[in-house]
């Protein structure tokens, strides 16, 4: 199982020079990506902006949306976004994409969040059209088109990832959950009639040492949205290296193909004692 760490994009007030410094030591590190989460209403960056500064500051490490709210945006324009920082990134972006959960993301925005799903089915479909039949370029030297997951638990969620993408994106918790929503992956994508397996990706969030109190509150705003839930949801922030060594071993038995950590705070320390936690040094 390959383990990627988030960037601090996500984290309210996180400076510039660490949204990009973070992208360097996660590369130093080891990480096999990085990735970023998409919100409008909200104090973050961009995720496909953010990534291209990743990606002008690395040279192996793969660039990860998990997910971008893909109907907040026009599609054609999308699919040439994404077409060129996958080219000039040297075929490193993986798109995760979904249709996002927070109604206050669509009030500001041109697109309307009812029909949402069929919207971005739609999107999904265009995109691999416009990227294969050429219309649409750069397109990167190592394949086609960027690898797209789908993320959503819905059965309507299930069939777009196995119409038009490459796998999955699970939204995190603990590895018996992911396991069964694997299994539900593999039934669609082989009753869709897709050979060979998909890719199951999932996340978590880490906060470690001193940084627990501070990780725990942004959880807590982060996901205020799903009201008291968001307590048990910020129950899950891994807080110790024994905490994160026991998710990652509980989704590699579950059959994970990629894991990443999102930091719930940006401290750039944060990525070495990751990587201390995990075993890497």
């Amino acid at each position: 199982m390959d383990i990627g760490i988030g960037l601090p994009a996500g984290v309210p007030g996180a400076p510039p020079d660490v949204v990009v410094d973070w992208a360097r030591r996660a590369e130093d590190a080891g990480f096999a990506s990085v990735a970023c989460v998409d919100r409008v209403r909200y104090d973050n960056y961009e995720p496909l902006i953010s990534l291209a500064a990743a990606a002008a500051v690395t040279q192996r490490i793969e660039l990860v949306t998990s997910i971008l709210i893909a109907p907040l945006r026009e599609v054609t324009t999308l699919a040439k976004q994404v077409a060129s920082l996958d080219a000039l990134s040297g075929g490193r972006l993986t798109l995760g994409a979904a249709i996002g959960a927070r109604g206050d993301d669509y009030e500001m925005n041109e697109f309307s969040k009812a029909g949402r799903g069929d919207r971005l089915a739609e999107q999904l479909d265009r995109m691999v059209e416009l990227w294969e039949d050429g219309t649409i370029t750069p397109s990167a030297a190592s394949r086609s088109r960027p690898r797209l997951l789908v993320g959503g638990a819905s059965g309507p969620s299930l069939a777009r990832m196995a119409r038009s993408t490459d796998g999955y994106i699970h939204n995190g918790g603990p590895a018996r959950g992911f396991a069964r929503a694997r299994d539900e992956v593999l039934t669609a994508w082989h009753e869709g009639g897709r050979p060979g397996t998909p890719q199951t990706w999932s996340m978590g969030y880490v906060a470690l040492g001193d940084a627990a109190g501070a990780g725990r509150d942004y959880m807590l705003d982060y996901y205020a949205f799903t009201g008291p839930y968001a307590v048990r949801i910020a129950d899950g922030l891994l807080t110790t290296p024994l905490g994160v060594r026991e998710l990652v071993q509980g989704y590699a038995d579950a059959g994970c193909d990629h894991l990443m950590l999102f930091p719930a705070v940006a401290d750039p320390d944060q990525v070495e004692a990751l990587a201390s936690a995990l075993g890497w040094s």
